[in-house]
């Protein structure tokens, strides 16, 4: 945890004023305490600093002392009461505003409640997965939590979430609008939705939600189908109860669904991916000194065949999972290219609760690319096709890559 303390920032007014330079010494004054006209509160005081100090303090001066002086600009010539906190708040929005990142942000200490409680999956909700639109001017589901109240009124994947209560978020607000959704179990949130042309509202009652990520079955002729809908900390342990449930119960070969999962728990990617791998570099990190780290499994993957589904809402830890199973041959990809998302976050929580998240590095396949912007493009193309699903049910995609598997189980 970061360490902070609050600076009443007396602007030490550094006057620094240099009375004179002895021995690489400066002599500086500075003003203590809330100055009135009669100047009865004030103190001023001289001390000795190193010149090395005293060139920090130039600087700290030089770099500080507009914002300090807009600060008090706005303090004392707009129209209403200023919120100091809410302006000092405020600068460290805009300091990591100001990297034109979207992934990096500083987090009031709801935000980052809100942050780790999506991490756990244990929430009081209404059972969606939000994110924000390429251009950040909307939310939109990017999953829905099977058996949740979400699903029981019929939102779907991709509906834009317009408002919450009727209050309008964008994508930059998408930390305000899942705090806004989630709630007391028992309480009733409307959400604002639109699909297509159509503008609809919905009233969900909110209730305890554990979100499942894992969803599994066996299908016809022992292939099985096992769907990650996001990574988070239980992710694993129940991937691997369906995959041995899948093993025990005969299959030959399954299909892995990673459709519209944007991402989660880099760890919990990685060790779904150990299953799936023998020894192999799964992902690498390169931060800006040029510094390494690399993210690898062991021996001992499952021993049965499998195809991977991915489209354009599999994104960050998603796609660490389907490059290193591409860039390792562990299985053939199907559907279409992936979101691009190749840079990794680092969280830190501050002593008084907030927390910053900040691009730290970003990662790279096995075999050196890194796809930010770009994606991992499948290596079997299929669009998928909406018509035919929204009339018979019929999920195109699963049906190729069951007739993949076929053929390579059949090969064998």
């Amino acid at each position: 945890m970061i360490q902070i303390r609050r600076f009443s920032f007396l602007l030490l007014t550094v006057s620094l004023i240099t009375l004179g330079l002895i021995g690489g010494f400066f002599a500086c004054s500075y003003t203590m305490g809330n100055s009135d006209p009669a100047g009865s509160s004030s103190q001023t005081a001289m001390v000795w600093v190193s010149k090395e100090n005293y060139d920090g303090l130039v600087d700290l001066a030089s770099r500080y002392s507009k914002a300090e002086a807009l600060r008090e600009y706005i303090s004392d010539t707009y129209y209403t009461e200023v919120d100091q906190d809410q302006l000092l708040e405020g600068i460290y929005y805009g300091l990591f505003a100001a990297l034109e990142d979207p992934y990096s942000q500083y987090l009031s200490e709801e935000q980052f409640e809100n942050m780790m409680i999506n991490a756990t999956g244990d929430y009081s909700g209404i059972g969606i997965t939000m994110s924000p639109t390429d251009d950040y001017a909307h939310v939109y589901a990017a999953g829905v939590t099977e058996g949740a109240p979400a699903e029981e009124a019929g939102v779907r994947v991709n509906d834009l979430i317009l408002k919450v209560d009727g209050v309008a978020y964008t994508g930059d607000e998408l930390s305000e609008c899942a705090s806004h959704a989630r709630g007391e179990a028992g309480t009733k949130v409307v959400l604002t939705l639109q699909r297509g042309d159509q503008v609809f509202d919905v009233e969900l009652t909110r209730r305890r939600i554990q979100a499942n990520t894992v969803k599994s079955e066996l299908l016809e002729d022992g292939i099985g189908y096992i769907q990650i809908t996001s990574f988070e900390d239980p992710t694993y342990s129940d991937f691997k109860k369906a995959l041995t449930g899948l093993e025990d119960s005969g299959a030959i070969g399954f299909v892995l669904d990673i459709r519209n999962n944007g991402g989660g728990v880099v760890t919990s990617a990685i060790k779904v991916a150990d299953e799936l791998l023998d020894k192999a570099t799964v992902v690498y990190t390169e931060d800006h000194d040029g510094n390494r780290e690399y993210y690898t499994t062991k021996d001992g993957k499952t021993s049965l065949p499998f195809v991977l589904l991915v489209n354009g809402n599999s994104a960050s830890a998603s796609e660490i999972l389907a490059a290193g199973i591409q860039d390792n041959a562990a299985a053939p990809l199907v559907g279409t290219t992936t979101y691009g998302k190749g840079i990794v976050q680092s969280i830190k929580q501050l002593s008084d609760g907030s927390a910053i998240k900040i691009t730290t590095s970003a990662y790279f396949t096995p075999s050196g690319q890194n796809i930010h912007g770009v994606g991992i493009e499948p290596d079997i193309e299929l669009e998928y096709d909406y018509e035919t699903a929204e009339q018979t049910g019929d999920d195109n995609q699963v049906n190729k890559a069951i007739e993949i598997l076929e053929q390579k189980i059949a090969a064998e």
